[in-house]
Parts: structure tokens; sequence; C-alpha cells
């Protein structure tokens, strides 16, 4: 009887003896490949055996933090390459004006200069100036917008007649332009809750974007859709693709992959920031020629 209850003890403990190699094995096999994985960053999840409920629990919750760091690399490596890319157009939108005002400066040197054209020269060199100047302080606002330190004070806002004011301040520049503009403002419209600078910032920013990029004609419509007013921007736009619709509201960027300079890429951005900031949202689609802006502002 004694024998056999040895023999039994015996084996018990050697059972328990192996389950525990076994599951230090595993904890072993576990920490190497989770020291390779954190070197390589592989996808890859962690596969080994679990002797008990307790280990696989561990498991999965190790599993669950390999997943979560390497969602913070990719969303790392993403801020940052839309950082580097940021600083990239920065860089350029600086550069291309400075580089023009070194140039004309170069130009009055000349002794032999005319006065017409000294006269033309300082008019080109005050133009890039002012062209720095409104890049610089667009860039300020849009970043002080998006860090919630620009303070916006909410009032009862008549769209209609922000809308109605802000195009006939931009008559000339329509007519300038050549467009063909169609007005819809719905009657009657409830006012909104918003910062009546910031819906009149909202309001010249896309008809500046219209006014700059559009052709031919310009569709302007203010109506009402259940619980919201949307405000829409419609010009033909055969040059644009819906995948540039999709990020127009992207920090400087432009259509124009060449970069010209005739646009910074920021107005649109304010847009979305400003909308955003008082509770309301902006979208843009593009189908069949036509490029659509509208905000919808919640009554």
């Amino acid at each position: 009887m004694k024998t056999v209850l040895i023999v039994a003890l015996t084996l018990a403990c050697a059972v328990l003896i192996g389950r525990q190699v076994t599951m230090e094995r595993g904890l072993r096999r576990a920490a190497r490949r989770m020291r390779e994985q954190m070197a390589d960053e592989t996808t890859a999840r962690l596969a080994l055996p679990c002797p008990s409920a307790g280990a696989e629990e561990l498991l999965v919750c190790l599993n669950d933090l390999l997943e979560l760091r390497q969602e913070e690399r990719a969303v790392y490596r993403r801020k940052e390459q839309e950082l580097r890319q940021q600083i990239a157009n920065v860089s350029h939108d600086l550069r291309t004006p400075l580089t023009s005002i070194l140039g004309y400066l170069q130009l009055l040197e000349q002794e032999e200069l005319s006065p017409e054209k000294r006269r033309e020269y300082f008019q080109v060199i005050e133009g890039r100036a002012r062209t720095l100047q409104v890049f610089i302080a667009t860039f300020y606002d849009l970043s002080r917008i998006e860090g919630g330190e620009l303070p916006l004070e909410r009032e009862k806002v008549d769209l209609g007649r922000a809308l109605s004011d802000q195009l006939a301040a931009a008559y000339e520049q329509i007519e300038e332009a050549g467009l063909a503009v169609e007005v819809d403002i719905a009657p009657s419209l409830p006012p909104v809750w918003a910062d009546g600078g910031a819906v009149t910032r909202i309001f010249s920013n896309l008809l500046t974007n219209a006014l700059r990029h559009g052709e031919d004609a310009l569709t302007v419509r203010l109506y009402r859709e259940r619980n919201t007013i949307v405000s829409a921007f419609a010009n033909r736009a055969p040059d644009l693709t819906a995948e540039d619709a999709a990020h127009v509201f992207e920090r400087f960027y432009t259509a124009d992959k060449m970069r010209t300079g005739q646009s910074t890429g920021l107005g649109l951005a304010i847009v979305k920031a400003l909308a955003e900031r008082m509770g309301h949202a902006a979208c843009a689609r593009w189908e069949d020629g036509v490029f659509t802006i509208e905000v919808r502002w919640s009554v």
C-alpha cells in the first residue's frame, strides 16, 4: 500500500514538474517572440501552447498589447510622415515668394534701370511680401483654431443674411472672374448657433476658392434638410478627381501638384476647422466634373 502511494505521489510530482517545465519553456518562447516582434515590428500574433486557462488568458492579453503597440507605431509613422510633408509644403510656400523678392532686389541694383522699371519691380516686391504676410497670418490662424486658442462666441446667426452680404461684397471679383453665379437661398430659414465672424470667414473662403478654381458657373445654395441647414457651393472642376475631393480639407493640399504658389491650400482647412469648432460639419464631393463643398449647420 505504501509502495502504491509513493508511486502515485512520484507520478503526480513528475506531472506537475513536467507542466511547470512546459509552462516555463512556453513563457520563455513567448518572451523571445515578443522581443523579436518589437525589434522587426511584424504583425504576427503569438501562438504558443497554453497548459492552463490562466496561461491562455495571459497570452490573449499579450497579443492585445502587441496589436496596440503596432497600431500606435503605425499612427506615429503616419503622423511623422504628415508632419514632414507639412514642413516641406511650408518651406515651399515661404521659399517661392522669398526667391522672387530676392531676384527683384538684385534687379533693382542695376544702375541703368529706368524709373518705370524700378517702380514696377517695387510693386512686384510689395505684392510678394503681402503674399507672405497673408500666408503666415493664415497659417497662424489655422494653428490657433485647431489648438482651440481662437475665441469663438456663440450667438444666433442668420446664415441667409451672412451669405448674401458675402456675395454682395465679392460682386466685383465675381465679375472679373467671368463666372455666372446662380444663387438659391431658401426663405425663412431659422438662425443657427455660431460665431458671426467665423461664419463670415467660412463663406468668404468658400467664395474665394470657387472664384480661384471654378470654371464657367458657380451655384450657391442655402436650404434646410431636416434639422440641418446646408450651404452648398458647386462649380465645374473637370481637372479635379474624387480623390482630390477626399483631401481638400487637409492642410496645404492643392490639386495643383506642381504647387505654383497660387494657392496655399489653407483656406478650406480653415473652413472645416471653424465649422467643427462650432459644432457643425464640412464635406466635399466630386461628381461628373462638378465639385461641391457643403457646410452642414445644425439647427
